[in-house]
């Protein structure tokens, strides 16, 4: 027998213990009110005899007569009451298993019903658990295959996820291929952008010592850009491929905040900035410490770059059991609103852009950032200037 079939004769169970109690009621109420009647009509029969035997001929001719009136003839006869008598005056000796058997019989019917939606919603809380606890295993990575071999209500839905699960996976082993494709690409362009550098380098010094041209120093700053935007691109291949080597042990931000700055210290002076880093106390998170460097020295050279001359990078750090929480900020005119959503787009420079970067900087500062289960966000401050806010989270 299928399972459908199992759940249609568990859903109509108790309804034929419904049917069935009625059709005994309703007999065991006839044959109950057929015996009262025959028993009391007896009983005054005895009477009457016991009294007048000699009434016996009429009171046999009177039961016959009884008998051959019809239901219609009989409903509505209160002949008794100009007697003096009611119908509640007769049977009150009322038969109490009369009343036990309907009890009984409610009793049973509940109990059916209460089994039947107990065992029901017991099934589909067993069916919810199982597919709940496959897309559980499937958001962990676990893919698995969820077996049930017998057909139900859920059955459908059940082929719907799997297929729903499998799509979802092939899609995301080809996004994860083309990732990784798009990397190897990127590192071998890296790569190949290498040797024609270094050999354009060092032909550029031998012409420089044999035939000294006024042009050799624009080349030269043209060569040192295509190097920093070829050690870029590896670095950016590296964080594609999964393959940036980060290290895991304790940071401090206050150090952190420091050793970057420290490293700006030439441009800082050069530009007449400042930067402001209070001392909140050792507060720490797990992380790589030369990449979280790396990414706050491009933070804070982006706020440098748009500060005038005699500003001030802003840095402040915070922490709670939850996440740490850097913030730096800058005195400038802030964010152009058209340039806030592409920020930490790769190769995107703002309106406002200086120098001569290529447009890597907070899009590397984002990655190392939410490599260490980071986030980063950019926004302008209500008295003006430029905020970017990380909060590293500790699980």
């Amino acid at each position: 027998m299928s399972e459908k079939w199992k759940q249609r004769i568990l859903l109509f169970f108790p309804f034929a213990i419904l049917a069935a109690g009625m059709i005994l009621i309703s007999t065991f109420f006839l044959y109950t009110y057929r015996q009262i009647a025959f028993e009391h009509t007896s009983a005054l029969c005895e009477i009457i005899l016991k009294s007048s035997p000699e009434a016996e001929p009429q009171l046999l001719e009177a039961l016959k007569d009884y008998h051959s009136l019809t239901e219609q003839e009989l409903r509505g006869n209160d002949y008794l009451e100009k007697y003096g008598y009611r119908a509640d005056d007769f049977c009150n000796g009322f038969p109490p298993d009369t009343v036990f058997f309907p009890i009984l019989f409610f009793l049973a019917t509940a109990c059916a019903f209460a089994a039947e939606i107990l065992l029901s919603r017991i099934k589909i809380h067993k069916r919810i658990a199982d597919l709940t606890a496959y897309l559980e295993q499937v958001n962990i990575g676990s893919h698995g295959t969820l077996v049930q071999t017998q057909e139900d209500e859920y059955s459908h839905l059940q082929d719907e996820i799997y297929k729903t699960v499998t799509t979802l996976y092939q899609t995301r082993e080809t996004a994860v291929a083309a990732k990784n494709n798009f990397a190897e690409n990127l590192a071998n362009i890296a790569h190949q952008l290498k040797t024609p550098i270094t050999a354009a380098f060092l032909s550029l010094q031998l012409m420089e010592k044999e035939i000294p041209v006024a042009y050799t120093e624009q080349v030269k700053w043209q060569l040192k850009r295509l190097n920093r935007l070829e050690e870029s691109l590896l670095m950016l291949s590296k964080i594609d491929a999964g393959t940036l080597p980060l290290k895991r042990e304790k940071v401090d931000l206050y150090t952190a905040l420091n050793l970057a700055a420290d490293n700006l210290n030439d441009l800082l002076r050069e530009n007449h900035i400042s930067v402001d880093i209070p001392e909140n106390g050792c507060i720490e998170f797990s992380g790589d410490l030369e990449w979280t460097m790396e990414a706050l020295i491009n933070l804070i050279k982006n706020c440098m770059e748009h500060s005038k001359p005699g500003g001030v990078v802003h840095c402040d750090y915070s922490g709670n059991p939850l996440y740490v929480e850097i913030r730096v900020w800058d005195d400038g005119a802030g964010f152009d609103t058209e340039d806030l959503p592409h920020l930490f787009d790769r190769f995107y420079r703002g309106q406002r852009a200086v120098g001569d970067g290529i447009g890597i900087g907070l899009a590397l500062a984002r990655s190392i950032f939410e490599l260490q289960n980071g986030t980063i966000t950019a926004s302008n401050l209500q008295n003006g200037g430029a905020c970017f806010e990380i909060r590293i989270y500790s699980h």
